[in-house]
């Protein structure tokens, strides 16, 4: 998972190429041709919805290019944030981007593989 700090400068979300999905918006209804990066919004930590889109994104609908990770994004969720779909994230300004990385590389089975499967790696560890 790419993880990118606040502070760099953003390559902008309104290009043709790239989307930004509000939270109540159901991907399925959405026309994702030639979109290359989807961005979804976290507007407080406590608000999973963008996993939901994530995982609906990845599995469901096969979507193959980025799906990133905006708004109030805390290292501790990267992990979940990389199973349900997303590919990149920005994280929330106060979140340092060092530690981040560190706290994503010590999560259990991070680049071997998981015990469950997820949107990543559809087979669990355990049946490769």
């Amino acid at each position: 998972m790419k993880l990118i700090a606040a502070s760099t400068p953003s390559e902008g979300s309104t290009s043709q190429f790239a989307i930004e999905l509000a939270n109540d918006v159901d991907p399925r209804e959405r026309s994702l041709v030639g979109v290359q990066r989807i961005d979804l919004n976290f507007p407080k930590f406590t608000d999973g919805r963008a996993f939901s889109q994530a995982f609906l994104l990845s599995r469901r609908l096969g979507f193959k290019g980025e799906i990133r990770a905006t708004g109030d994004v805390l290292a501790d969720q990267l992990a979940q944030m990389e199973r349900s779909g997303f590919t990149t994230a920005v994280l929330r300004a106060d979140q340092d981007l060092a530690v981040a990385q560190r706290v994503l590389a010590n999560y259990p089975g991070y680049g071997v593989g998981r015990y469950q499967g997820d949107a990543v790696q559809v087979s669990p560890h355990f049946a490769i």
